[in-house]
């Protein structure tokens, strides 16, 4: 049963089924599973198909689910180890595996690995990430296994470690790397000066056209390079 899919809520919008369908030149079928219930999307996924994506706002919803009656990670490597996800509290990938268990994974944070390693960010590198949903943890956390001192700014849940929004301009000022992980731009966002700009956002981009900017695209594209395969057993052709 090899079919494949995403669910979340709303995902008409989503570029995932052409970016799938280019991976594997059309190989198998990839399909949204919309629905705002997140019961009745798994219980679809159980029932048709053999591995999915999860995006907004099911993320952290599967991530429960699979600590219920599944198992975290593959032990494939370290960095899909059940401790790095742990630490994110979400997942975006689940997979019915050969163990007849229900495996969850995390590209978002595999993706920005990818990134990272790419660009050569890790030691005595400063990284400040902006948002700390899904997204923004599995960011915060591929930076922190590559050894960066990470920064992050959120609107809530201010702690030593967690810092507000509204400190983001002067916080920016001493980062090698940016992470905006946020749908909307905030105040002070033209003053940013910050060599490297990784942004999640890849349709309605906040700070596109900047000096040193990754677009949420390649972050998006990166995800399925090391996501992707999680859910196949076979390596992404193309692009």
């Amino acid at each position: 049963m090899n079919k494949f899919g995403l669910i979340g809520h709303p995902i008409g919008h989503s570029a995932s089924p052409e970016l799938f369908a280019r991976a594997y030149a059309g190989r198998w079928p990839y399909d949204l599973i919309e629905g705002s219930d997140f019961n009745l999307s798994w219980q679809k996924f159980l029932s048709d198909y053999k591995a999915i994506n999860i995006t907004a706002p099911f993320k952290e919803d599967a991530f429960r689910k699979v600590l219920e009656c599944g198992v975290l990670g593959g032990g494939k490597s370290a960095e899909t180890s059940e401790d790095a996800i742990r630490s994110i509290g979400a997942i975006n990938i689940a997979v019915k595996e050969d163990d007849g268990m229900v495996h969850g994974y995390n590209s978002d944070y595999l993706g920005v690995l990818e990134l990272l390693r790419e660009r050569g960010f890790g030691h005595e590198s400063t990284v400040v990430v902006a948002g700390f949903g899904g997204a923004g943890k599995a960011a915060a956390a591929a930076a922190r296994v590559l050894g960066c001192d990470v920064i992050v700014c959120n609107r809530t849940r201010h702690t030593q470690d967690i810092r507000p929004l509204d400190e983001l301009p002067v916080l920016a000022g001493v980062a090698d790397l940016l992470i905006y992980t946020l749908a909307f731009p905030i105040p002070g966002l033209d003053a940013l000066e910050v060599p490297a700009i990784l942004e999640a956002n890849y349709r309605t981009p906040c700070l596109a056209g900047r000096s040193g900017y990754i677009p949420g695209t390649e972050w998006h594209k990166a995800q399925a390079v090391t996501g992707y395969p999680l859910m196949t057993g076979v390596n992404v052709s193309s692009f």
